[in-house]
């Protein structure tokens, strides 16, 4: 052990001094040019004695460049002599269109010996990305690029991490290999793989999106007068897209048409759902039900994590903590108040022939994930010793669609609305080499034993109701040459081994990080088989670049700190605005550990600002449902009153997201682009465009300091009028159950009159339109309805409203049913002086005007589907 010990100190001494003199190696001298229709070829020839710093360098490779729209740039480098894994085309698709020409709105330009390469803008000339003085390294397991940065560069995405959203220039390293990482430790890898990143300059912003799956270093370090920021990658190719923006804005609506649109989720999928790991048994779920309706606090979908499994089998119930006649009982409850119910639903398979019928079927399909002799690779999960579906096998996802059909079917089964994926890293408990799976389960009492009785079985429910395989040239795939900085000792650490063979021929070292993103997808495509033409609400623990085109996604094992509460936003803002996945919320009030009362306060009003706004915490945590505490009831009310009342201003935000890859949360700086002060502010942002969200961060305070843009902002519940002039303002006395929030001048925001206990007595209420005008005394809006369902809609609604010259006008188009909803009024803001006359439609309207407010209100009955123009002076 210790001679083994002392090699591998000697092996880090030579990888440090290869890695110090790196940048002396002779990179690749570019020959062969040729010109294609948009971009050119060329081949790559190591220009002098190899470095062989990780392996050999390979001598020849093919580099092609590609001006894919006006906006886009693709690049390519690949081993000459033959094909490498790259990221499947089932996974993520590439663009369709390839229609860019040389005079796009970025330029690649390239030095031919030694070859570097930059990227500049064409109308300035900047440089965006530039290799040289940095040689390219291409080897069987380590691929290195380099471009220079400028000092102090502004850095998001590579995630997913708990940094702050702005990354440090300076020594920061974003180790992309996904994992199982309770507590979600700052600075170290985490469950998803997202390798883009957006670069914002006072001049504009630009993004970079390497499509590579294999574990990577992406390195950041500053100097005197400039940034660095380092690719090293263990596998695969170099696959590059550049992205022009010039806007924060642009960038990401076209990250999102290369990475594919967001899903759409349901209405109802915006509501307030609750989860705990540890309801004991049926009577539990049921009474959280009951116990939130008589608190008042609107829930709109129960959930129930594993504990409804059998010895936490998937696909199964435990026939004595939840029976399966109760369980459908207490679903059929829930959908006769409109409300929902969703249960988390494993990857890993238990190994419990005759017991486990899932595992009995996915056996005689011959469906899971193989060790390199062809035996079924096995791990260790909640239920004990387990398999794992091969989601590249051609018969794995009939085996999945039907599992849900058996299980989850209506008439016999538990009739979920949405589906909960967990630990599809995939995790396993099992450290590397596990020689003994079976062993190890029993030593970690897998699965954990019940140590409660069971309900009686005459106990009443307690709610009153009515591809093609890829060669590679690897030498060691379970310890390669380069180390990535993975928190666990191997890559093969609590997850499937690294040499595990799929049915098409590729390693779980190359496929690893996209695991997650294949299950995701496959689940989706189940649901929706059950339930056709209906919008699946998917909720997944771990993604790949790509994975909002299906499903949404929770921010993993938090825990009830205010330092979790606080990275949750900067969390929240990578998926959202970086990596196009919108539905993304964190576990509110914490999952491990305890919460306290004012934790739990300020977390329940920032949830409601979360796409996806779900109380969630641990077994052994005590227990933080919102009516536990007062003070937490009545905060929870409050911010889903707020949350509620726009909840179509969001919904119609988020179909903007999908048909357009507009961001539904927005750092302050994609408004204000231009602002420097707003660049590192990650615990302000945007819900939506035009809500900006400021909540108290710090324990036991009812402060904040705050930062308002030089912009017109108005105080949401009182209409106050506030001059931001680019400062930071201190807000006082703030109760607990309160939450800072403005809405930003420019805006006409459709409102519902009133909250609901459901959505779907929600979509039932009355509009009003708030108009808020900019220092220019306009403002514009849209709304957009629709069934709130289905997939694909035979008919939606889209109303328009600008307003100048105090003139509202208010154009509607298509042909939705919106039924006997009206807008009851319009409150117009920041009027210094008494309306002598409004208008409506030439006809005079009543005006109730709020000298201290400052808010002309116009009272209406005025039908949803009409268009009109108010008109005042």
């Amino acid at each position: 052990m210790k001679a083994w010990f002392l090699s591998l100190v000697a092996l880090d001494v030579v990888r440090n001094v290869l890695a110090q003199n790196i940048d002396a190696c002779p990179g690749y001298n570019a020959t062969n040019v040729s010109n294609t229709r948009n971009g050119f070829k060329a081949d790559l020839i190591l220009a002098g004695p190899a470095c062989n710093v990780y392996g050999p360098d390979i001598a020849k490779l093919t580099l092609s460049v590609t001006y894919e729209t006006d906006n886009r740039i693709h690049m390519k480098v690949v081993d000459a002599a033959g094909p490498r894994y790259e990221v499947p085309e089932s996974v993520f698709p590439r663009p369709s269109s390839s229609d860019g020409s040389r005079n796009s709105n970025i330029q690649f330009q390239y030095t031919r010996a030694p070859f570097s390469f930059s990227i500049t803008r064409k109308d300035s000339n900047e440089t965006l990305f530039n290799t040289a003085g940095f040689p390219l390294i291409f080897e069987p397991q380590y691929l290195r690029v380099k471009t220079s940065l400028p000092p102090n560069a502004n850095i998001y995405g590579l995630g997913e991490h708990t940094d702050t959203f702005r990354l440090s220039p300076d020594n920061t390293t974003r180790t992309l290999w996904n994992r199982d990482a309770y507590g979600v430790p700052n600075g170290t890898n985490l469950y998803s793989d997202h390798p883009v990143y957006f670069e914002h300059r006072s001049s504009g912003t630009h993004g970079v999106f390497l499509l590579n799956s294999n574990g990577m270093d992406v390195k950041l370090r500053s100097a005197s007068n400039s940034t660095t920021l380092e690719y090293n990658v263990i596998g695969g190719i170099l696959d590059f897209y550049f992205l022009a923006g010039p806007g924060p804005l642009d960038v990401a609506k076209q990250y999102a048409r290369l990475a594919g649109l967001p899903a759409e989720v349901p209405y109802w999928g915006l509501g307030l759902h609750q989860c705990r790991y540890g309801y004991q048994n049926y009577l539990d779920v049921a009474q959280v039900v009951a116990n939130y309706s008589a608190a008042g606090i609107p829930l709109e979908t129960m959930w129930t994590d594993i504990d409804y499994m059998y010895q936490r089998l998937v696909f199964t119930n435990d026939p004595q903590y939840f029976p399966l006649d109760k369980m459908r009982e207490i679903v059929k409850a829930l959908h006769a108040r409109d409300q929902h119910y969703i249960v988390m639903v494993d990857p890993a398979v238990g190994v419990k022939p005759g017991i486990s019928k899932a595992y009995d079927r996915g056996k005689a399909l011959d469906v899971w994930i193989k060790n390199p002799n062809g035996t079924d690779h096995l791990g260790i999960v909640w239920p004990g010793v387990v398999v794992w579906p091969d989601w590249f096998n051609s018969k794995t996802a009939a085996y999945w669609a039907n599992e849900f059909k058996l299980f989850f079917n209506p008439q016999t089964g538990i009739d979920i609305d949405g589906v909960w994926i967990d630990m599809n890293e995939p995790a396993s408990f099992c450290t590397y080499p596990c020689a003994d799976p079976y062993a190890e389960a029993v030593s970690q009492n897998m699965p954990p034993n019940r140590t409660t009785p069971p309900p009686s079985a005459t106990s009443q429910l307690p709610i009153p109701l009515a591809l093609a395989k890829r060669a590679n040239n690897y030498s060691d795939v379970l310890n390669p040459p380069y180390a990535i900085g993975n928190v666990n000792a191997h890559l093969s650490d609590k997850t499937a081994f690294t040499n595990v063979v799929h049915a098409n021929g590729m390693i779980e070292y190359d496929v690893h990080n996209i695991y997650g993103t294949m299950m995701s997808s496959t689940t989706r495509d189940a649901m929706e088989a059950r339930r056709p033409g209906l919008r699946p609400f998917v909720i997944t623990r771990s993604t790949f670049a790509g994975a909002g085109a299906k499903v949404g996604k929770w921010l993993g094992d938090n825990l009830s700190t205010w330092e979790h509460y606080r990275v949750s936003i900067a969390g929240m803002l990578g998926f959202a605005s970086i990596y196009q996945i919108p539905e993304v919320g964190s576990d509110v009030c914490g999952f491990g550990g305890n919460t306290t009362e004012t934790l739990c306060a300020r977390w329940a009003t920032l949830g409601a600002f979360n796409p996806f706004y779900r109380n969630h915490n641990g077994d052994t945590s005590i227990s933080q449902e919102f009516y536990r505490w007062p003070s937490v009831a009545q905060a929870a009310k409050n911010a889903i009153d707020m949350r509620y009342r726009l909840l179509d201003y969001f919904y119609t935000a988020l179909h903007l997201a999908h048909t357009d890859g507009v961001p539904v949360l927005q750092p302050l700086w994609f408004q204000y682009p231009k602002d420097t002060n707003t660049f590192g502010i990650d615990l302000q942002f945007f819900f939506g465009n035009s809500i900006l969200v400021s909540p108290v961060t710090q324990e036991n305070v009812t402060d904040v300091s705050i930062y308002l843009p030089n912009d017109t902002f108005y105080d949401f519940k009182n209409y106050a009028v506030i001059n931001g002039t680019g400062s930071t303002v201190q807000l006082s006395n703030i109760s607990y159950t309160d939450i800072p929030v403005y809405i930003r001048g420019g805006v006409v925001l459709p409102l519902r009159v009133q909250s609901a206990n459901t959505t779907t007595a929600l979509r039932k209420k009355n509009f009003e339109l708030v108009i808020a005008p900019n220092r220019s005394g306009k403002a514009s809006g849209s709304l957009y309805i629709d069934d709130g369902v289905s997939i694909q809609q035979q008919r939606t609604r889209e109303a328009t409203y600008t307003y100048g010259d105090k003139t509202l006008k208010v154009n509607t188009k298509g042909s939705y049913d919106v039924g006997a909803l009206k807008y009851q009024s319009v409150k117009i803001l920041g009027v210094t002086t008494a309306p002598r006359q409004v208008t409506l439609n030439g006809q005079r309207a009543e005006v109730v005007y709020d000298v201290g407010a400052k808010v002309a209100v116009v009272s209406l009955s005025q039908p949803l589907g009409s268009s009109f123009t108010l008109k005042w002076s």
